[in-house]
């Protein structure tokens, strides 16, 4: 099958993270012999905040470990449509132009034969229903929601069967338990085996179970391999990415890592009361990764005593988590209050290295884990405290969120997952020269 995915970005995950996914998925399917084309637009501005901080630089991490993925820029909206004509299966992002879209479901209308879905992993639809207003979708055959509670905003517009539950997931052909894991080494000193190696396709971890039966409520530590921190310099006032390295740990893991942007408010007063205060109450060195994070934010870190790093490419993500201990998900309040039962992609992620979570409040209102056994649920700051104040202290706590975690998203959760799910759909909705009106 001949794929073309519209997206922002590809080689940019500068406050994009549809990037991980994206990537993940588009190399599974590779893996199956599909044909697969990328185009992101000119000019896009996460590529251009990344160029901006870090210069080429920022762009060596992503190249490295994803050597097979490529993507054609744009700039005429007519051309490119023109460019994908003789695709079967064309996916355009929430994050696209207005016009790309509209340009998209007229040829779609006027006969294209290709299959025409438009994928959306934001809370825009809820958030900002205006911004969504400006999408012409009434081409297009279907709709990709990140979410069954997104997926119900679209139904209610009249999308029916023609909206699908299209969740994010690992690629665990990047994410996954360090070596010395998958050779039997205990990192976590607790005598517990070897994490079996996360496989990159569905059933691959079939046969895993979780082995704890009396998991105490914790936090979450993150093992995985890739890139190397130890590398990051500076110079002419630039902060460069991580650079890759030997894919371990150097020594022994140490306190707490998160990696997440600010944004704009959407968790502010969350991360203070379960990821700050609680880790300096733990006594827990927090280290933080991402972007956007104003100075009154920079303030609010260092009155707590974290180490802030700035940017680091999502490539780089499993080198980081291999020197800490734990980490937590602290979902944005959209995701709580108006779409809940959609998680971050760092979740996936984080699960999928073989290592504990403790999550802040949030509803898994679509059964993707076993929380109690996947991960830790914290319902207040003081529980947030006294779950990483066990997990720094207990081994085999760690040792057991760490396997439950690692066999869900080997069962169930990887990109090659939903490669699969893709596929379905995509055969599903095999339409005639005129479409069938869905919006």
């Amino acid at each position: 099958m001949r794929i073309a995915y519209f997206t922002h970005s590809l080689a940019s995950c500068w406050n994009h993270g549809n990037a991980h996914f994206l990537r993940g998925v588009l190399r599974a399917l590779m893996a199956r012999g599909h044909a697969v084309a990328a185009y992101e637009p000119e000019g896009a501005w996460s590529l251009e905040n990344l160029l901006r901080d870090h210069g080429e630089a920022g762009l060596a991490a992503y190249r490295a470990a994803y050597p097979d993925l490529a993507s054609e820029r744009y700039a005429a909206v007519e051309d490119v449509v023109e460019r994908v004509a003789g695709s079967d299966l064309v996916l355009v992002h929430e994050w696209s132009d207005p016009a790309l879209v509209a340009a998209l479901g007229a040829a779609r209308r006027c006969g294209a034969r290709y299959t025409l879905l438009f994928h959306d992993t934001h809370h825009r639809a809820v958030s900002a229903p205006e911004e969504m207003a400006r999408f012409d979708l009434s081409g297009y055959d279907g709709v990709l929601a990140f979410g069954e509670t997104l997926a119900a905003v679209y139904r209610a517009q009249g999308w029916g069967r023609h909206v699908f539950v299209w969740h994010e997931a690992a690629d665990t052909r990047l994410f996954h338990p360090t070596a010395e894991e998958r050779a039997g080494r205990d990192v976590f000193g607790s005598g517990a085996g070897p994490l079996p190696h996360a496989g990159d396709g569905p059933g691959e971890g079939e046969g895993v179970s979780a082995t704890t039966s009396d998991l105490r409520q914790g936090g979450g530590a993150l093992l995985t391999d890739g890139f190397d921190p130890s590398n990051q310099t500076t110079h002419a006032g630039r902060r460069e990415p991580v650079a890759s390295g030997s894919g371990s740990p150097e020594g022994p893991r140490s306190g707490l890592i998160w990696i997440g942007n600010w944004g704009d408010g959407e968790r502010s007063a969350e991360l203070e009361t379960y990821l700050f205060r609680p880790a300096e109450q733990a006594g827990l060195p927090l280290d933080v990764y991402g972007v956007r994070y104003p100075e009154a934010a920079l303030a609010t870190l260092r009155r707590y005593g974290v180490r802030y790093h700035g940017w680091a490419a999502n490539a780089a993500a499993p080198g980081l988590f291999a020197r800490h201990i734990a980490t937590v998900h602290v979902p944005r309040r959209f995701y709580v209050e108006r779409l809940p039962g959609i998680p971050t992609i760092r979740v996936f992620e984080a699960l999928a290295c073989g290592i504990p979570l403790v999550c802040a409040p949030w509803d898994d209102a679509e059964g993707l884990f076993r929380p109690g056994r996947d991960y830790l649920v914290a319902r207040t700051g003081a529980e947030m405290e006294r779950h990483l104040r066990a997990l720094r202290s207990d081994a085999g706590l760690r040792a057991a969120l760490a396997e439950s975690g690692l066999a869900t998203i080997r069962s169930r959760h990887t990109c090659a997952h939903r490669a699969e799910e893709l596929l379905a759909i995509a055969e599903s909705l095999r339409a005639p020269a005129t479409l069938e009106a869905t919006a």
